[in-house]
């Protein structure tokens, strides 16, 4: 990987914070640093075969700094650096070093109050109610969207209001959580635009609500995505639940896009999913299914099985088989990620992919 001497500079602070902060003052504060590294080599049939290495298929591959001082009377300083990594060939992900995530905040017995690069509320309800997950892998959530070009859950979208990452991550943001209150919780997100003379017309406000108790938990969201400059005004609505019963997980949700623009390019998805432990082991399965409506209409279907083993409480392989079937005259092809060319013709569109990896983390 290439680091830039501002990157390295970077990372000798933390790594020097965190020695400091963990010998000089163990009492109210601390850094902790993290990682996820996470490969998996990759087969995928369609049209033509492609056959390759990608990074992060349970977990998005990454190394972070999470930090948090205890400033008396109730309130915490907190902090995340967050960077992913392609493991395929050593780059950033995210097109940026602290991709994944940025942010400094203050948390109390009422919430947290953070300001930065932050998830937004479709990344984790896409991420924590599904089974597979949102990562390019299986029949995951990642193949929601492109709807008139709008990715929800994958971001990155080049006509999101904040740019890179909404609304899956979000920009430029000033972001609060409630406190848990009986198993309740909610939030509210506002990601600017920053464009002079678009104050109200060039953001993201994101709200959304949780509510866990015991086996069950559920989670709403709703977004709104505006921007000046492309036309964009997106309305996404997103639901999902899960439940737990003895070693057994049932999780379901649906995602639904408005778009607002006069090429009204809706569309929306919806997952079930299931998955069982026993020792190490733990199987999963998940049907998804994503439909356009209004412009090019069509539809894709995709369906997999996954198993995974648990060599520690660190280290797990894992494998899957999917199959995804894409219906309709005109409308683009959908996969868990992007689609290599070739992949898919317009008269072969289905593909069928197998998957076998490893992940560590610390």
């Amino acid at each position: 990987m290439k680091f830039t001497p501002l990157a390295l500079g970077t990372i000798a602070l933390a790594a020097s914070l965190s020695a400091g902060a963990q010998t000089t003052e163990p009492s109210n504060s601390s850094v902790t640093i993290y990682g996820v590294v996470d490969a998996y080599v990759q087969s995928a049939h369609g049209a033509a075969t492609e056959n390759r290495v990608q990074s992060g298929g349970l977990n998005g591959s990454r190394i972070g700094f999470r930090g948090n001082e205890d400033l008396g009377g109730g309130l915490k300083a907190l902090f995340v650096l967050e960077s992913g990594i392609n493991l395929d060939d050593g780059t950033n992900g995210q097109n940026a070093f602290w991709g994944r995530q940025a942010f400094v905040g203050l948390g109390s017995q009422y919430g947290t109050l953070t300001l930065g690069r932050q998830y937004g509320s479709i990344y984790t309800l896409s991420n924590d109610f599904s089974t597979f997950g949102n990562t390019n892998v299986g029949p995951s959530t990642a193949v929601i969207g492109g709807f008139g070009g709008y990715e929800p859950v994958r971001g990155g979208t080049t006509t999101s209001a904040t740019g890179n990452g909404g609304p899956a991550r979000i920009n430029n943001s000033v972001k609060f959580e409630t406190a848990s209150y009986a198993g309740f919780r909610g939030g509210l997100t506002y990601g600017a635009g920053e464009v002079a003379g678009a104050t109200t017309d060039n953001r993201i406000a994101d709200v959304y609500a949780r509510y866990t108790h015991g086996p069950f938990d559920a989670m709403v969201s709703y977004v709104d995505d505006k921007g000046e400059a492309s036309g964009l005004q997106v309305r996404t609505t997103s639901g999902a639940a899960a439940y737990t019963f003895g070693p057994a997980r049932l999780t379901a949700g649906i995602i639904s896009v408005d778009d607002r623009t006069v090429d009204n390019a809706d569309g929306r998805g919806y997952w079930v999913g299931g998955d069982y432990r026993f020792g190490q082991h733990l199987v999963r399965t998940q049907y998804l299914e994503n439909k356009a409506r209004n412009v090019d209409v069509g539809k894709t279907k995709a369906f997999g099985v996954g198993y995974q083993y648990d060599l520690s409480k660190r280290t797990a392989v894992y494998t899957s088989l999917t199959q995804f079937d894409n219906e309709g005259a005109s409308y683009a092809n959908r996969w868990n990620g992007s689609v290599p060319n070739g992949l898919m013709t317009a008269d072969d569109r289905d593909v069928t992919e197998f998957v076998a990896g490893i992940r560590h983390s610390f």
